[in-house]
């Protein structure tokens, strides 16, 4: 069901990530000290009173300065509120007004929808009076609150939905879409990919590693399929993540990953397959989705020798993720970007499909008179029967004489077998062997 939107925006600092994790009860905001944890726009589910609406979390605004990100951040803070029904504008109470705050009311002004001006860090009851200077915002009433402590939010929160009531929502059908995880280390290209995808810069794309800190849901309509796309913070190993902000980011990745149905494996092929790509991806199998090797900034590999390189030790080293096609781009520019959706749907199709069990023991049946099997001593494993068990990705059982035989490297054999059988590119599968006499 589409839901009504509430925007918050404000300068760095000034608690919007903890308003949220209050208004929506949740966690999901990173919440740091750090100037500029919240970089891109995210998203929120909150309820208040029986009304629910969709919470977006802003980076923080600052009109000038020499960061590299101010300008996208600047953008996506303002697309955030244009996007909104209702723009809580947040400020510093114990800061008091500043040059940004005054220029950010200036464009609130004529942005013609109901702003509430929330003035945050008012712990202190003796310090109310200070909160009658945020007038000069020219926004109406300033609403003294604790985004920490909740003091006052409950009042804001009941002008707010006042507002949502007023606001007229068409209906909508809840989207069946592919959900797809953008995945892979630091500065691989994977905010890049995302926006080439989704046609819109939503992700903000810088070449410092580690721009992106949240995951990032967009839906996206590609020739009558939905898809949703996540970006998610690049990974690096557990004991590389010093800062909190960072693990934080890491654990938002994790989650991306674990609802993912394919995951895209960004590489940087001008760099070439690395340690840390191949713990990348050992996290996206372990948790089973379906993958697909995204080879980024091939346009920089220079000859065919270098790329027959680059590829080959791909092939060396991903075994474990042998079954994820590698597709080559430049997400820059979308040379070649266009092969992904083929890819992610025909990697979709192997991870849900069912297999009649009728076709399954056909299949079994080819493989019994090839007379490939496997023993030890005068014990011969002999296969009695499959089925399909599981989807999302295929999980298969097959019954036999003595599941103790069945060494990795027929199980290996089995999974190859089935892959080219049945079309089962680009998904893991999961086999199981269980006693039948």
């Amino acid at each position: 069901m589409a839901l009504p939107i509430v925007a918050i925006v404000g300068r760095p600092n000034v608690g919007k990530s903890t308003l949220v994790n209050r208004i929506a009860q949740t966690g999901d905001a990173i919440v740091h000290e750090m100037r500029g944890v919240t970089r891109d726009r995210s998203y929120h589910k909150a309820d208040w009173n029986g009304v629910e609406f969709m919470l977006i979390d802003t980076g923080g605004i600052e009109m000038g300065g020499d960061d590299a990100f101010q300008g996208s951040i600047r953008a996506q803070a303002f697309e955030g509120a244009r996007e909104a029904d209702v723009i809580i504008f947040l400020v510093d109470g114990k800061a008091g007004i500043n040059t940004d705050d005054e220029e950010v009311a200036r464009i609130l002004q004529k942005a013609g929808k109901p702003v509430f001006v929330a003035v945050n860090k008012m712990d202190n009851p003796a310090r109310m009076d200070e909160v009658w200077e945020f007038y000069a915002l020219g926004l109406g009433d300033p609403w003294p609150v604790s985004a920490q402590h909740g003091n006052g939010t409950g009042d804001l929160l009941d002008e707010v939905v006042n507002e949502l009531r007023k606001v007229e929502i068409v209906p909508e059908e809840e989207v069946e879409a592919i959900n797809v995880a953008i995945i892979g280390r630091p500065n691989a290209g994977k905010s890049s990919l995302t926006n080439k995808l989704t046609n819109n810069n939503r992700s903000i794309v810088s070449d410092v590693a580690g721009t992106t800190r949240d995951a990032i849901d967009t839906l996206v309509e590609h020739e009558g399929q939905m898809y949703r796309i996540v970006d998610t913070a690049g990974l690096r190993r557990k004991s590389q993540i010093d800062e909190d902000v960072e693990y934080y980011g890491f654990v938002r990745a994790m989650r991306a990953i674990d609802r993912a149905d394919v995951a895209l494996l960004v590489i940087d092929g001008s760099i070439g397959l690395t340690d840390q790509d191949q713990r990348v991806a050992g996290f996206a199998a372990e948790r089973g989705c379906a993958m697909i090797i995204v080879l980024n900034k091939w346009d920089l590999v220079e000859g065919p020798e270098a790329k027959a390189e680059v590829r080959e030790r791909i092939e060396d080293r991903m075994t474990f993720v042998g079954y994820a096609p590698v597709v080559a781009t430049c997400a820059l520019t979308g040379k070649k970007v266009d092969r992904i959706w083929d890819a992610v749907d025909k990697a979709y199709a192997g991870f849900s499909q069912t297999i009649s069990t009728n076709k399954l023991n056909s299949w079994l049946s080819s493989i019994r008179e090839t007379g490939h099997t496997v023993s030890q001593g005068k014990a011969v494993l002999r296969m009695k029967y499959v089925t399909q068990t599981g989807t999302c990705p295929p999980h298969f059982t097959v019954f036999v004489n003595r599941p103790d035989l069945v060494t990795d490297n027929y199980e290996r054999f089995l999974e190859n077998r089935l892959r080219k059988t049945f079309d089962l590119e680009g998904t893991p599968i999961r086999l199981k062997f269980k006693k039948k006499d």
